[in-house]
């Protein structure tokens, strides 16, 4: 039988290597030109605008920053932990179970997140306050405020779209790998860790990426059940100070940086995830 040869692995690139490659795609002319435009812009808004109020709220700004990105953080864990067992249950989970997975994905995706957020926020909130019992024990003081329902809302909404990413990255991953694996002896569990969550997590990652952008991009609608999170915190700037631009561009521009580091970094871990454990 003649040889064959198998290609060897890439090897994962360098971050110092992913930088040189990230500033030569800076360089471009069309890049170069939007950047002075952006630079320009940037220089008027801070030359032309009021922007005295910033340091006297500077304070709370960084707490609604640090409460965006913790809801954000834990919603995006939470999520994700829940929609592992949600895509597996819709590819090979017994038929009520598979059921069961696709009904709620169906439920969460098909409603807008705000609804969901004021449903269990009013909802919930409401149904606890009922028990006397409840508000005895160490849990009250937490379901009293507004932030565990929101994470709550953002962690279910987060599970049931990623769980649908996971159920086709499931799929996608070929049978006759997963058989070869049983035929080294592999037990279940092994073959689950060591070669179908890596090669299903592969498929998905540029698609999990995505999703935590938007997550982010929901988080302001916390703000409609007293979260106070950067959101919050723009919106009182504008009730006091009587200034809409002004606090609007900041929070543009906060956003903007946020969603370009979480690229960055979600880009360069998709160097780095193994298509096999």
């Amino acid at each position: 039988m003649p040889d064959i040869d198998i290609p060897a692995r890439p090897t994962p690139a360098s971050p110092a290597r992913i930088l040189a490659r990230g500033v030569r795609g800076l360089m471009m002319p069309h890049r170069i030109a939007m950047a002075l435009v952006a630079l320009a812009g940037l220089v008027a808004m801070v030359l032309m605008m009021d922007w005295s109020w910033l340091p006297a709220y500077l304070p709370r700004l960084w707490a609604g920053l640090g409460m965006t990105l913790a809801m954000l953080g834990a919603s995006v864990v939470f999520g994700f932990l829940i929609a592992l067992p949600l895509g597996v249950a819709q590819v090979i989970g017994p038929r009520p179970l598979r059921w069961l997975a696709l009904g709620f994905c169906t439920v969460i995706r098909g409603t807008p997140l705000l609804l969901q957020l004021w449903l269990i926020y009013f909802g919930l909130g409401s149904l606890f306050a009922q028990f006397p019992e409840l508000r005895e024990t160490w849990l009250w003081p937490y379901l009293r405020q507004a932030w565990p329902y929101g994470l709550f809302a953002l962690t279910i909404s987060f599970a049931a779209y990623q769980g649908e990413v996971m159920r086709g990255a499931f799929a996608g991953v070929p049978y006759g790998e997963l058989e070869a694996a049983r035929a080294f002896g592999m037990s279940r569990g092994k073959v689950f860790r060591r070669v179908w969550f890596p090669r299903a997590l592969y498929r998905a990652l540029p698609t999990l990426s995505g999703e935590i952008i938007l997550q982010l991009k929901s988080t302001p609608l916390l703000a409609t059940i007293t979260v106070t999170d950067l959101y919050a915190v723009i919106t009182r700037v504008r009730q006091a100070t009587f200034l809409t631009y002004e606090p609007l561009l900041f929070l543009v521009a906060v956003y903007l940086c946020l969603s370009a580091v979480l690229i960055g970094v979600l880009r360069w871990m998709e160097t780095r995830v193994p298509q096999h454990g």
